[in-house]
């Protein structure tokens, strides 16, 4: 009789402690905001939150999704979320409007590219001239476009631009509203499946690489910076794991953005997923400035921004010093 009451007891005794545990568990997880733009280019986050890096690190990351990039960092700006993943772009017009921005760390970088209709005759950067090109403006589809231009001998006034969302843009090649279309994966790769022997790749490599960032507001970092550590980390820790568990990696990013893992797959190398500060990330910040100065795409009154006043550094430094690489800004 005593052994039968004794076990009851145990078991009860067990299953509170194991409750208070949990409970107190789940107490320490620090909670934070993170704006996503829905896309293989935050790969990195979604991998972290996907294989529980955040949650190993002691985060409960509730993420929500964007579109773009400009419209995570809006968010974030707004208060309606803590961390953005954002390209360039925005960055420099948060910089150039003087708010209060932290950029911590780069995370992804790859190559925009070209396609040209074979009715349009393009063949190379040579041909351009007089033809139409389908261009998201105020990205850095411009930027890589006045790029192609100038590397052609080129400026605007020879050639028509059209605005288009980058998902609109194989549409616009097929229904001959342009000639060329300057974009960014994985619309690039859709557009060819889409339309076939009707395109043609121009090689355009090394011409201007969009980065893909991890930018929260200067005041939340002061706030947070244990917690902001802790997200770095997951981030880290997340890369580590998508370099050895590549086939994975792939389907689990194509699952969470909505894509065909056989459409992702043959582009996935494309995408260069590193948690780094480096000098390319200063240079491609530069080059994107430079070119809201000169194009008058800029508050007025704007000057290059001092991005040592807009990148810290410390933060990824303190996690993996070697990561952070920057000469100068």
């Amino acid at each position: 009789m005593k052994t039968s009451l004794t076990r009851p007891l145990i078991c009860i005794a067990a299953l509170t402690l194991f409750s208070v545990s949990a409970f107190s568990s789940a107490e320490e997880m620090q909670k934070v905001k993170l704006a996503q733009n829905l896309s293989p280019i935050s790969g990195v986050t979604i991998i972290a939150k996907n294989k529980n890096f955040f949650e190993k690190a002691g985060l409960d990351v509730q993420v929500v999704n964007f579109t773009s990039g400009k419209q995570a960092l809006e968010a974030t700006l707004g208060g309606g979320t803590d961390i953005a993943t954002t390209a360039e772009a925005p960055v420099t017009a948060a910089a150039m409007a003087k708010q209060p921005i932290a950029f911590i760390a780069r995370m992804e970088y790859s190559d925009l590219k070209t396609l040209a209709s074979v009715s349009s005759g393009i063949r190379t950067l040579s041909d351009i001239k007089g033809k139409r090109i389908g261009m998201t403006v105020g990205t850095g589809g411009e930027v890589y476009t006045m790029a192609l231009l100038e590397r052609a001998g080129l400026t605007k006034k020879d050639v028509s631009i059209v605005s288009l969302r980058p998902q609109d843009m194989a549409a616009g090649i097929s229904a001959n509203g342009i000639d060329m279309m300057n974009t960014w994966e994985p619309y690039i790769s859709t557009a060819k499946k889409a339309l076939g022997t009707q395109v043609r790749q121009l090689e355009t490599k090394g011409v201007y690489a969009e980065t893909f960032n991890i930018v929260t507001t200067q005041t939340y970092l002061k706030s947070n910076r244990e917690l902001m550590t802790k997200f770095v980390k997951a981030m880290i820790d997340a890369e580590k794991w998508m370099k050895d568990n590549p086939e994975e990696a792939i389907t689990i990013v194509a699952k969470t953005v909505g894509m065909n893992r056989d459409d992702l797959a043959p582009i996935w190398s494309e995408y260069n997923f590193k948690v780094v500060l480096d000098d390319m990330t200063v240079s491609v910040l530069k080059a994107h400035a430079a070119w809201r100065l000169e194009s008058g795409n800029a508050p007025t009154g704007a000057v290059m921004p001092d991005f040592s006043k807009v990148i810290f550094p410390d933060l990824l430094k303190g996690v993996a010093a070697d990561r952070v690489t920057i000469k100068s800004y």
